[in-house]
């Protein structure tokens, strides 16, 4: 019995913890904001801060509808949901081992010697207890719990992603549609311009070379049209697929392109950055790959086992369910089994090794996902920036377009310039129209992709102008 009560004051005592969780220096704030002033902090995941529907802060209810929908509908969504629920469960079934083991049965046994043979009923309750001396079973607990925990990150991971790609793809079509409205305008001017040179060469006033130039011109733009639609159709085709519906079922109707001003507030801090779900499912990983180490060092060690049963026992079935023929039993050292591996073919210290270099992986793969998430946020501030004031230059370039087009247009009408001159302008106009348009479509899709990057926002705290984040779940709500 001493040895028993030795035993049991270990239980829970384990003498192989895993290693400490890597902790990562993160800068203050971003270079493409900032200078930074050498100042560090320690990384620390927040992934489960509330931020809001984040896509109202653009005031489209088009937009709102889409994403809601998009969430409620997407396959993607549907698979990361799954694999959160198939993650929980197995995390149940490894920490079920921590828990009494019992068992019922009911079976007869023939047996027999020089004397005779007999038959013997049992319906035995059989159970079974392994003390968990050195923490294997609680770091395996642990490493399963953390798993889950990491694919319940991951499916933040994919619902931000989901919104995300839906904001930035119907800002896209919605910046196509004014595109192509331009285009549209601009082959009307092509046909004024067609049938202008038409009139002058039949009046004599001109040569062919000016109708065969604007007939040119004409048929060119036409075909750019065609490129800009086929692009509109491709990204309408995506946006049904992320809706979870089939292209023939989807449609977005075309609607001109009202570019959002969504304004970055100066000086944010990099601890947005630890809001980001990819992060804290690389962190969970890391945590969960150290208590793996833990569960590999335990198994070198003794493993404790209580085992019985009890029950009823008789050479008659009629007589199997008195209280005369109960029984039991209790293995060795009172219903106690204490094992201990001596040559297993080195597949402990395999095992450790296993879980020493999943450690080490998922260490490179945690700081690699930090330092992705900097870039990220660097190539959106830096994308805001510079496009900022590219359409400040681009305004300009329009104004002056467009005035050289009207009066290369008016000298041409009144024969002092020749239609090169006409086209030349013609075609400067509408290229600085269309850069202007997709830089505030690009401009959009930065400011999308900047809150993406920071996690869902950048907002500190859940009140102020900007409610930005991710949504709650409704289906891990549904299912905590």
């Amino acid at each position: 019995m001493s040895a028993l009560a030795a035993a049991l004051v270990l239980a829970g005592c384990s003498t192989a913890r895993p290693p400490a969780e890597v902790h990562l220096e993160l800068p203050n704030q971003y270079r493409e904001q900032a200078n930074l002033d050498g100042a560090w902090k320690l990384a620390a995941p927040a992934d489960d801060k509330d931020r809001g529907a984040w896509w109202t802060v653009y005031g489209n209810e088009e937009l709102n509808r889409l994403v809601v929908a998009a969430t409620e509908s997407n396959q993607n969504l549907a698979i990361a949901l799954a694999r959160v629920k198939d993650a929980r469960a197995a995390a149940g079934v490894v920490d079920a081992d921590r828990g009494v083991q019992a068992d019922v049965g009911f079976g007869p046994t023939r047996s027999g010697n020089a004397q005779g043979a007999s038959t013997t009923y049992r319906a035995p309750l059989s159970f079974s207890y392994e003390v968990d001396l050195f923490g294997r079973l609680s770091d395996a607990s642990r490493a399963a719990q953390l798993d889950a925990q990491g694919q319940e990150a991951a499916y933040r991971s994919v619902l931000l992603a989901l919104q995300s790609d839906v904001a930035q793809l119907y800002f896209t079509i919605r910046s196509l549609d004014s595109e192509i409205d331009v285009l549209r305008k601009t082959i009307a001017l092509r046909q004024e311009a067609l049938d202008l040179a038409q009139r002058r060469y039949d009046a004599g006033d001109t040569s062919e070379l000016d109708v065969a130039q604007a007939r040119t011109e004409w048929a060119t733009t036409s075909a750019e049209l065609e490129g800009v639609t086929r692009e509109r159709a491709q990204r309408d085709h995506a946006l049904a697929l992320l809706l979870g519906r089939a292209p023939a079922e989807f449609s977005l109707a075309a609607a001109p392109f009202n570019a959002p001003i969504v304004t970055v507030p100066a000086g944010l801090p990099s601890d947005l950055l630890e809001r980001r779900p990819d992060i804290a499912q690389a962190q969970r990983q890391l945590a969960a790959a150290s208590a793996r180490i833990g569960a590999a060092k335990a198994a070198f060690f003794p493993r404790l086992l209580l085992t019985g049963s009890a029950g009823y026992e008789s050479d008659e079935l009629r007589d199997l369910f008195k209280w005369s023929s109960r029984s039991w039993l209790l293995g060795p050292l009172v219903g106690t089994m204490l094992s201990m591996p001596i040559l297993d073919g080195g597949r402990n210290r395999a095992n450790l090794a296993r879980a020493d270099a999943g450690y080490e992986a998922t260490v490179a793969n945690y700081r690699q996902q930090i330092l992705v998430g900097f870039q990220d946020v660097e190539d959106n501030l830096a994308a805001l920036r510079t496009l900022d004031r590219q359409m400040v230059f681009e305004e300009q370039a329009i104004n002056s377009a467009q005035l050289a087009a009207r009066l290369a247009d008016s000298r041409y009408r009144n024969g002092s310039a020749s239609y090169f001159e006409v086209i030349d302008a013609q075609r400067s106009n509408l290229a600085s129209q269309r850069a202007r348009i997709r830089s505030a479509g690009q401009r959009a899709v930065a400011s999308v992709g900047l809150i993406r990057a920071l996690g869902g926002g950048w907002q500190t705290e859940p009140h102020g102008e900007l409610q930005t984040g991710q949504a709650t779940p409704v289906a891990l709500a549904r299912n905590p």
